[in-house]
């Protein structure tokens, strides 16, 4: 597909310079007709809507697991990441001699808020630095997960994986790695890396809707027994009879009726960004972010993001007195972007270089007002 026609598959490219998939990304103008199908549906509901509806869901699990490098059978979806760590998290036991969680300070709000919650229990949260060698020296044998962000929300800065996962598993240890910040704009393949879990959601740099996601390693299947659970994480819930176990794949990790109508839109996206190939967007996403870090350093702009190309992700931060203030003002001038702790700028396949000097050029405008 050319970089025209992709661009076409993406309304809001009409009506502003969007550069903001680090928080919401982009739907393609496709979610329009599985909405209108949907509609069609429910209007004339008939019960047997449901057959075909999961059969959309398994689909697009598979396509998502493909894109994973995922094993069929080790990828389930929910409403959101939340509801699935949370989950994953009832499967374990820290009443033993491992009772450790290691994590960072860099974490979405979710995680020390979840494991904080988990302290009943017995879970002791170990808080490190966002760095892999910090994460690495506070893995021992008392630790029993590695709970990490990919990717900072607030940075930019990405974890070396495989490091981490090497250190965890020498140790005993298991690696849980939330992927949201990084899952489509960085390749990920989850065998090639060997993490024990990983989640995500569509809803940012996959260009879905609502979506989390979770991938289980297919050996640690059969041990995964979840206390939070529901009818659908049964054996066979389409009987309607109660589950005498868990099913024997990621559907165990599952909850209750699940809401098909996310993943068909999420679907659409996803299909545009395998058919672009993850390698070809990471390339193209490392050409963008460096004319971000090129402009910043010229305008004399801080950045909290590390330059070096395999420390960083697809959202450059930048960081300047009055750059919240710089960041609405933009917003209102069609140039989308977010802040969290600083003004982030998140270029996607989507984007083109010439729209991103667009947007620095508006930026460094804007900020001499303020400064003004």
């Amino acid at each position: 597909m050319s970089v025209a026609a992709l661009r076409a598959e993406f309304p809001v490219l009409e009506t502003c310079v969007y550069l903001n998939s680090n928080s919401t990304g982009a739907l393609p103008r496709g979610v329009a007709r599985v909405l209108d199908r949907y509609w069609a549906t429910m209007r004339n509901w008939r019960d047997d809507a449901w057959t075909g509806w999961l059969d959309e869901l398994d689909g697009y699990i598979g396509a998502l697991s493909e894109f994973l490098g995922a094993p069929t059978g080790t990828v389930v979806t929910d409403t959101n990441l939340t509801t699935l760590l949370g989950r994953l998290a009832t499967c374990f036991d820290f009443g033993g001699e491992r009772t450790k969680v290691v994590t960072t300070d860099r974490e979405f709000p979710t995680v020390p808020f979840l494991w904080r919650g988990f302290a009943k229990y017995g879970a002791e949260r170990v808080v490190v630095g966002f760095d892999t060698a910090a994460v690495e020296s506070a893995i021992d044998e008392r630790t029993l997960l590695v709970c990490v962000a990919h990717g900072s929300y607030t940075t930019g800065a990405v974890l070396d994986l495989e490091r981490i996962v090497a250190r965890a598993h020498e140790m005993g240890a298991l690696v849980v790695v939330d992927a949201f910040q990084t899952v489509g704009v960085l390749p990920l393949n989850v065998r090639a890396l060997g993490v024990d879990f990983l989640l995500g959601g569509a809803g940012k740099w996959l260009c879905g809707a609502h979506t989390g996601f979770l991938y289980a390693r297919q050996e640690l299947l059969p041990t995964l027994r979840p206390a939070a659970t529901g009818w659908f994480a049964g054996r066979d819930p389409l009987s309607f009879r109660p589950a005498d176990d868990w099913a024997e794949d990621a559907q165990r990790l599952a909850g209750g009726t699940p809401i098909p109508l996310t993943a068909m839109m999420s679907r659409v996206g996803l299909d545009l960004l395998a058919g672009v190939g993850a390698q070809s967007i990471r390339e193209h996403s490392l050409r963008c972010t460096e004319r971000i870090l090129t402009r910043a350093d010229e305008a004399g702009i801080a950045v909290r993001t590390p330059a070096a190309p395999e420390r960083r992700g697809g959202v450059v931060c930048l960081s300047f007195p009055g750059d919240e203030a710089v960041k609405k003002r933009l917003v209102e001038h069609g140039m989308v972007c977010s802040w969290r702790e600083g003004l982030r700028v998140a270029p996607h396949i989507y984007n083109t270089v010439d729209e991103v000097d667009a947007f620095m050029d508006a930026l460094i405008s804007e900020r001499g007002l303020v400064r003004g």
